[in-house]
C-alpha cells in the first residue's frame, strides 16, 4: 500500500487551500488537499514540508494529525493520512496543479474532490 500524506493548511483568514490536478495526471480535474508519497524513513510531517516546497513553493506547519483513509483506485491501494497546516510564507507556484483556491468551509461542497479526499472534507463540512 502506498503511503501518501495530504495537508489541510489553513492561512490567517481562516480559508482552506485546495488544489485541481494537473491534465494528465491521475485523478486530473478533481480538487485535492494538496501533499504528495511519503518517502522511506519519512514522517508524513516531513513529506509535507517538503513536498508543499516542491509542488506550490510553500512553506507549512503540520501541527496536528487529522485522519487516516485507506482507499483502492484499482490500479493501487493508498493510505492517505491528513494532517491540519498552516500557512507560513511563500507565493503559490503550481507545479503538478492547474488550478488552486483559498476557499472557506462553506464552499467544500462546491468542488469534485479525488475519492480518497472525500472522507476528509465530510469531517471538515460537519
Amino acid at each position: 500500500m502506498l503511503e501518501v500524506a495530504a495537508a489541510i493548511i489553513e492561512n490567517a483568514q481562516g480559508r482552506i487551500l485546495i488544489a485541481r490536478r494537473r491534465k494528465g495526471r491521475s485523478q486530473e480535474g478533481l480538487w485535492e488537499f494538496p501533499g504528495g508519497k511519503i518517502e522511506n524513513g519519512e514522517s508524513a510531517e516531513d513529506c509535507l514540508r517538503r513536498e508543499l516546497q516542491e509542488e506550490m513553493q510553500i512553506d507549512i506547519d503540520p501541527y496536528a494529525f487529522f485522519g487516516t483513509n485507506d482507499h483502492d483506485y484499482g490500479s493501487v491501494r493508498i493510505r492517505l493520512i491528513a494532517y491540519k497546516a498552516a500557512y507560513l510564507a511563500g507565493e503559490i507556484a503550481l507545479v503538478d496543479h492547474d488550478d488552486y483556491r483559498w476557499i472557506g468551509l462553506e464552499e467544500l461542497g462546491e468542488y469534485v474532490f479525488a475519492p480518497a479526499d472525500i472522507p476528509f472534507v465530510e469531517m471538515l463540512d460537519k
